[in-house]
């Protein structure tokens, strides 16, 4: 079901751009937590960083691209979950804690397999009951998981903001206008991890130089794809795009989404008959990219948290 959002933007925020950046330059203060190591099938790992309370229930938090507990978003989630006593994980996608994994793959828009890792390592640990929180690329990953097979009885419900529904369509907004200032800014962090691996791409017999690389289609076709078994980029956007597997979604779960999003375009957004009954499409005409900023001049709120919390407060807690 698609239902307009409630979120009013702030009166001089009503600018997309505005609503994404300060948005990602405001940051609370850094939250309190504890690492941990999950040892995935590979060999390889990845870290979870997980909050102040414990409990047999749990909301895990997915990052988008190159995003880690640095991110705005996050801090502001992990925080809002600590103040109510609620427990939290943040999972770190493969090489996103800081350090590179040592595996020559990565993660991508579709990795479900290092989710599914994941909650087995937490119910390991005595989690019976799982909400998944994805943002952006996270937010892909979530939804892919939520529709692709049969989701984990410990998963109770989820929520994915600002998800890149359409790849293909994501790929190519990037490209255009300001938002090739988000691209350049990513890609700069993608091409820097892809040095770091120097080694293990001579050792696979990658002759592509990652600095000449200009968007993500290109790097999608040099790196993502080959890395990650696909031909090439449209098969991996084809692939993983989230938008084909909401109509098997068969627990609640919200979707929260803005029209003006300057990573992508009003085509991603699906129609009711792609929707499964479960899955709530909250659409507004503002907001951007994870922005969702409102309140008044004065007292600028983040009107995201307070959505996700009645979300989990009605589905979850």
């Amino acid at each position: 079901m698609i239902v307009e959002s409630k979120f009013k933007p702030l009166w001089f925020l009503k600018n997309p751009h505005l609503q994404t950046l300060l948005a990602n330059l405001i940051h609370p203060a850094f939250p309190q937590i504890h690492y941990e190591t999950v040892t995935l099938a590979d060999g390889d790992s990845l870290q979870l960083a997980r909050g102040t309370t414990s409990g047999k229930h749990l909301v895990l938090i997915l990052h988008g691209l190159e995003g880690s507990l640095k991110s705005s978003y996050a801090q502001r989630l992990v925080n809002s979950c600590n103040d109510q006593s609620i427990p939290v994980a943040f999972m770190f996608f493969r090489g996103c804690n800081g350090v590179p994994n040592n595996q020559l793959r990565s993660y991508h828009s579709g990795e479900t397999g290092d989710l599914r890792a994941v909650i087995d390592y937490l119910k390991l640990q005595g989690i019976e009951r799982i909400a998944l929180i994805g943002y952006s690329l996270g937010g892909n990953v979530v939804l892919k998981y939520m529709g692709e097979g049969k989701t984990d009885n410990a998963v109770v419900c989820a929520s994915a903001i600002s998800a890149p529904l359409l790849l293909d369509i994501c790929a190519s907004r990037m490209n255009r206008g300001f938002s090739r200032v988000y691209q350049y800014a990513l890609m700069q962090r993608l091409i820097k991890k892809v040095q770091q691996k120097k080694s293990l791409l001579d050792a696979a017999g990658y002759t592509t130089s990652a600095r000449r690389l200009k968007n993500f289609v290109e790097f999608d076709d040099a790196f993502t794809a080959p890395t990650h078994d696909f031909k090439d980029a449209q098969h991996y956007y084809q692939s993983c795009s989230s938008r084909q597997f909401l109509a098997s979604i068969s627990k609640p779960t919200l979707v929260i989404h803005s029209r003006d999003d300057p990573f992508m375009t009003p085509a991603v957004i699906p129609s009711d008959k792609e929707l499964a009954e479960q899955v709530t499409f909250e659409l507004s005409t503002r907001g951007g990219h994870v922005g969702f900023i409102s309140g008044r001049w004065f007292k600028p709120q983040f009107w995201l948290e307070p959505r996700i919390l009645r979300f989990l407060d009605q589905e979850f807690l």
